[in-house]
Parts: C-alpha cells; structure tokens; sequence
C-alpha cells in the first residue's frame, strides 16, 4: 500500500484560499475514485472537490469553518502502490465545494518569529486594510484563529477596535474582544455561527456597503399592457403544447437590456485596483436567487442573444441549479447587473445592496391592483408595481440612474416596443 498526499486543487482564477464547509468523509472510510471529499466555499461559489483516487482514507486535514490555502495538504489516502505519491491539486473541482488546511497551519510557515507572529488574513482583507493605510498586526482579529476579518478592518476604521499594542498580551486575546452578552435566565440563547454561503454573503455585503457609496431611487410602474401581453403570450405557448411558461422576468430583462443600450455605464464593473469603470461589452444579467442557505446570484450569460422563451428556460434552469446546489463556477461569476425579486412578498420598495464589483442592482417588487387616476383624470384599476435600483454614486449620478430606471418602465409599460428594441 502508498500513501497519497492530495492537495487542495485550484478553486478559480484568483482565488488563493477558501472556507471548509463540510467534509463528506472521515478517517477509516473507503472511497471511491471521483467520490466527494469536502466542500470549500470561496468569494465566488461552493465547491465540491473530489477524490482523484480510490482507497482509504487515513486523515482529513482541517476543520469546518476553517480557512485552507490552495495546494496544501487536504486529505492522506492510502491507495494500492509501491511508494508514497503526492497530488499537487491541480484538478478542476465541481462547482459546489473542497477541503481545507487548518489555518494554525498557515500560521506554522516559515522559521524564526516573524513566522511565529504572521497576521492571518485573507487576500480581500489585506487589501482592504492596504486601501486604507491600515497595519494588519494592530487589528485585533475575531476569526478562527486570530485571523483578521473583513468586519475587524471595518470596525477598526469605525473606531471600533484599539491597536494590538495597546491590549493585553497574546497569551490573552480574547480580552481584545467585546465581552458576550449576558445569558438572562431562561431566555435560551442559541449561537449561530456565520459559515458557508451565509458568511461569505456577510462578507461580500460589508465590502459593497463599505467600498462603495449607494444611493437608491424608486418609481412605479403601470404593468397593465404587460400583465396582458404575458397572459397572451402564454396562452399561445399552452396551445402550442408548449411546456415553457413566461415569468415577468424575461420580460424586465429585456426591457433593462433595451434601456443599456441608451445608458451603458450602468452595464458595468469597478476595477477598486486601477480606479477604472469598466463598461462591459457582453450583457451578463444576475438573477438572485433564495436558496435554503442564502441569497445565490447566477448569471445569464449573453442575455443579450436569447429570446423571451430561452430567457425563461434560463432563468428556472439556473433556479433549480442554485436551490439544488449544481451552479457550476462559470454560473456564478462574470455578472454586469444584477436583479433581485422577491415575486409577490417583494414589498412596496427596497434598496438592495449593490452586488459588487458591479455598480447597479435593480429591484423588483410587488404586483398589485390598485386605484390611479388616469389621462381623463378618471379613476381605474391598474395593475401597479415599484422598482428600485442602488447605484454606486462614485461613477453613477442620479440622473443618469433616474434616466435609465424611465427608459426600463417605458418599455415594461409599453412592452410590445421590447420586439422593436430586439436585435
């Protein structure tokens, strides 16, 4: 028998490190080749990262809720051979998780005391702390292990936390934390830990809240016309023996990729490095989605090119995906705009947080009949909703924002204009 050393594979392009979420086995269980080890949540999506070998496994490496570095040592497994063999990890894991190195390890590397006293932090954090003119050694961390988090640099900035040189000694670093509120007798408090995709949601909202400035801006929108070209629409399909039925959605996408054309800049990214808009070329529309363990963004690649029918098939393609947690990598990244709906519990408004590094989310909300006087000044039932969008206001104005929001209800309150507008 060898021993077969497999390291943490790549997790995407520009990803260094992720979350353990789950190990799929322990020490003493039998695998099969292709079988699935762990789950390691990123900035980007969960991953699965399977076994590229069948045998026994002998260790699993780090623990859930820890952070592992790609390429470090995730899982020992002895396999039939002649010698010990070790994997590099560069295999491409499934888009939904993968192992992890315990950070104590990270912690470990090198010789000598700077080693020894090494800031843990991810790669996001320590540019953020850079961004800012702040020593990553003098932030007091809360994570696992003492690693730095996002929240730690926001606080610090915020007054929030006192430099490391000014609390107690390392032997004590929890003295550097708030102290935990007060259990009152009976009340039962439970503690929930931030993991997975519910932390890398906290993490993802703190830096959009905290890297760029949002304003919001709402109106209303009279979707009486669409309400009855849908149900046409529709009829036709179920006649047809269509299985397809049309949701609002592909309709506003549509009507937000028409209204893009005329306004742009809200089709684009911030590069936070070079301090540059970048307008992009294709037309990569977000839809989020509520899954059971969070918000989830999959992407309509190329919205532009698809009809009404493919953008339905689309968006419950790419629903099921996230809910069944099948998202592959290249579903879950390259967004220009985002959308978010909650369909008929979505409200009167709200202001989204803007799903960075993009510069514009829009909101759509609740459909109801309600009473507006119309051009006769004569009081009629509409079909009525409002929509919102959050800009960032470094590179979007209020104008222009406002602008684009009339241009998306003129093609949503007079929607047969959207078959003018198709390419």
């Amino acid at each position: 028998m060898a021993i077969f050393e497999f390291k943490l594979p790549d997790l995407g392009e520009g990803v260094q490190e992720g979350e353990l979420v789950k190990w799929h086995v322990k020490a003493g269980d039998l695998v099969k080749e292709d079988q699935t080890l762990a789950e390691v949540m990123t900035d980007k999506a969960t991953v699965t990262v399977p076994s590229p070998k069948a045998g026994r496994v002998v260790q699993t490496h780090g623990k859930e809720g820890e952070m592992a570095k790609v390429h470090q040592l995730l899982v020992t497994i002895e396999v039939e051979g002649a010698a010990p063999v070790q994997a590099s990890g560069h295999g491409a894991p499934a888009a939904h998780g993968a192992p992890a190195a315990a950070p104590a390890a990270i912690a470990a590397q090198g010789n000598g005391p700077q080693a020894a006293t090494k800031v843990l932090a991810t790669p996001l954090t320590r540019r953020m702390a850079a961004e800012h003119g702040l020593n990553l050694a003098e932030i007091p961390g809360s994570g696992p292990q003492g690693r730095v988090m996002k929240a730690d640099v926001v606080a610090a900035l915020e007054g929030g936390h006192a430099p490391r040189n000014e609390v107690a000694p390392a032997a004590a670093p929890a003295q550097a934390r708030p102290a935990a509120p007060p259990v009152l007798p009976g009340c039962g408090d439970e503690r929930i830990p931030l993991r997975g995709l519910r932390k890398k949601i906290a993490e993802k909202m703190v830096r959009s809240k905290f890297t760029a400035p949002h304003f919001g801006f709402v109106e209303e929108v009279d979707a009486t016309e669409l309400v009855a070209l849908r149900k046409r629409l529709n009829e036709t399909l179920a006649a047809a023996g269509e299985k397809t039925k049309l949701s609002f959605l592909p309709f506003i996408v549509k009507a937000i990729l028409a209204a893009m054309k005329k306004y742009p800049h809200l089709n684009a990214n911030m590069d936070e490095a070079a301090q540059e808009l970048v307008v992009r070329g294709e037309f990569n529309i977000g839809i989020a989605v509520a899954t059971s363990e969070g918000l989830t963004v999959p992407v309509i690649k190329n919205a532009d090119r698809l009809t009404l029918r493919e953008l339905a098939e689309e968006v419950v393609r790419l629903s099921t995906a996230a809910r069944d947690r099948k998202l592959k990598m290249d579903e879950l990244t390259g967004g220009s705009f985002t959308i978010t709906s909650l369909g008929q519990t979505g409200g009167i408004f709200a202001t989204p947080i803007i799903n960075h590094p993009e510069v514009a989310i829009m909101g759509i909300h609740r459909m109801r009949k309600r009473p507006v006087v119309d051009k006769n000044d004569q009081i009629v039932v509409r079909e009525m909703m409002n929509v919102s969008i959050s800009a960032d206001h470094r590179v979007i104005d209020g104008q222009v924002a406002a602008d684009f929001v009339y241009e998306v209800i003129k093609y949503l309150e007079h929607p047969d204009m959207l078959f003018l507008a198709m390419a």
